[in-house]
């Protein structure tokens, strides 16, 4: 399960590796908190239109990588904060779907190069934190979910955090479905220029240099199978594997190329 902001936002930093499993035989579920209606300058443009048009676009990119569920949770474009509202309704999605890894952007990155991250994106990511610790994955936690809709906790495997900078412990080879990727990303017609395709096939490039790669996507990870040490009684989950970056080697961005319009992740 993806679980992020704005329609695009997984499509710029986790399609690659998205359409890789999703080719392996994984099932993949998207889960985008807002609506994306903020997401233009024209002063035509009204939000309602806008969230129709943000939707059916993240619905395309959906069909082109093959993720199987798209479920949007309408909450407004610009105005996420991690309140009680929006944690009740992500945890109730991964009760739901109960997946074995949660990908999401990293809550700490504020800013990287001359790209300052859009606070949708760090509430987002917030939350999705929350969700692992206690949110999804307590009982007494929201108890309303357990007791009145039946729903039981539950907590991911792995939790993928995409990275922008020298933090990566991983480096997913998505070589092999750049193509793919970039169809899904131009699917965001509304947002993305043609033109943009370039640096974000430069900005993968350079998260492969670190392993020799083509084309890769990077990211932090939570492997939260480490508990069973801690727990031996619970039965231990299967590793998620994923291979090693140098701290030292893998790069930082520049920046996040431009949307059409835009203000908004």
């Amino acid at each position: 399960m993806a679980i992020y902001a704005h329609p695009d936002d997984a499509e710029f930093g986790m399609a690659g590796t998205v359409a890789k499993w999703v080719k392996a035989g994984v099932e993949f579920t998207y889960c985008m908190v807002t609506n994306g209606a903020s997401g233009s300058q024209d002063p035509e443009m009204t939000r309602a239109r806008l969230r129709e048009i943000r939707m059916e676009e993240q619905r395309e990119a959906a069909r082109i990588l093959g993720v199987k569920k798209v479920v949007f949770l309408d909450f407004e474009d610009g105005y996420l904060e991690p309140t009680i509202d929006v944690r009740r309704a992500v945890a109730r999605e991964i009760r739901i779907y109960r997946p074995d890894a949660i990908f999401t952007m990293d809550p700490t990155t504020r800013y990287a190069g001359s790209y300052v991250n859009h606070p949708d994106h760090i509430a987002a990511a917030e939350v999705v934190l929350r969700s692992i610790n206690p949110d999804a994955s307590t009982r007494q936690m929201l108890p309303e979910l357990w007791q009145s809709e039946k729903l039981e906790p539950h907590k991911p495997k792995a939790l993928f955090l995409m990275s922008l900078g020298a933090e990566s412990d991983a480096i997913v080879d998505v070589s092999a479905v750049v193509e793919t990727k970039t169809k899904a990303l131009l699917a965001h017609k509304s947002q993305i220029e043609p033109e943009a395709v370039e640096f974000v096939r430069s900005w993968m490039r350079e998260a492969g240099k670190a392993k020799g790669y083509r084309y890769a996507e990077a990211f932090k990870v939570l492997n939260f199978e480490e508990e069973a040490i801690v727990r031996p009684r619970e039965r231990k989950a299967p590793r998620v594997r994923v291979r090693r970056a140098s701290r030292s080697t893998t790069p930082s961005p520049r920046g996040r190329p431009s949307r059409r319009g835009r203000s908004s992740g």
